[in-house]
């Protein structure tokens, strides 16, 4: 599993439906869009993606598409391990419609979601297995069920672990499940007849930056790149005959 995702999504109708019919996104509307959500920031245009490919986009970079009855945000800043903290003026935009927030990362295990109805937060959920539970905040929803039932465990597998996975299921699992009760579409997995397909939703592109932070994506970039600088070379394992993990060019 390697999805990551960090969508917000406003809703006034039928979201699968409106996803199904895969407009295409209205430049002008979506422009108005990132103006009314991102007021007093810079805005330059960048490359398109689709919601398949850009549901996930690099720092600094948002995709975006204004469909009928369906609003499209792709940004890393939505991602947080608190959903309901999500920055006051954006959870007001979805006042009379339903919002939903998804966020996943592959990497660590981590989901977050939230779903807000008029305004009002009825259901956020965020959880790793490094971090445990970090929000759980009203009734689980329906998808829900099987996995605090118990019905979705993580099998042991004592060549990578001597503990058992900390958490009853695999967040990834349950994202996936939570991207299409509450999205209408998945990104791994076997998809069913009626599915979205994500990849036939067309975004449109955005370099944007905050004013009030204006070197926020150079000052990161910087950082993941003298990570990467300092990091060691590659190391490369396969399994030895009694099964242990043996590096490569120590054979």
């Amino acid at each position: 599993m390697g999805a990551k995702t960090g969508l917000l999504v406003y809703a006034d109708r039928d979201i699968k439906e409106a996803l199904r019919a895969a407009s295409v996104a209205d430049p002008e509307q979506t422009a108005v869009l990132i103006e009314d959500l991102y007021p007093g920031w810079a805005v330059r245009e960048a490359e398109p993606s689709s919601l398949g490919d850009g549901c996930y986009p690099r720092y600094g970079t948002t995709y975006a598409a204004r469909l009928p009855g369906v609003d499209i945000i792709c940004d890393q800043r939505v991602m947080s391990d608190r959903p309901s903290q999500l920055a006051p003026h954006l959870v007001e935009a979805s006042i009379g419609r339903r919002l939903v927030l998804h966020a996943m990362h592959s990497v660590v295990d981590w989901l977050a979601f939230a779903v807000w109805e008029d305004g009002h937060l009825i259901r956020s959920l965020s959880l790793s297995p490094d971090s445990g539970v970090m929000e759980n905040i009203g009734e689980p929803l329906p998808f829900e069920a099987a996995y605090w039932a118990g019905e979705h465990p993580v099998p042991h597998d004592p060549d990578w672990s001597d503990e058992p996975y900390p958490l009853p299921f695999h967040p990834l699992d349950l994202g996936e499940d939570a991207l299409r009760a509450l999205l209408g579409f998945i990104l791994e997995g076997m998809p069913e007849p009626d599915d979205a397909d994500p990849n036939d939703v067309g975004l449109l592109g955005f370099r944007l930056t905050d004013p009030s932070d204006p070197d926020e994506v150079s000052e990161r970039d910087a950082t993941i790149n003298e990570a990467v600088r300092t990091m060691g070379p590659p190391r490369l394992f396969t399994f030895a005959p009694d099964g242990s993990p043996t590096e490569i060019d120590s054979l």
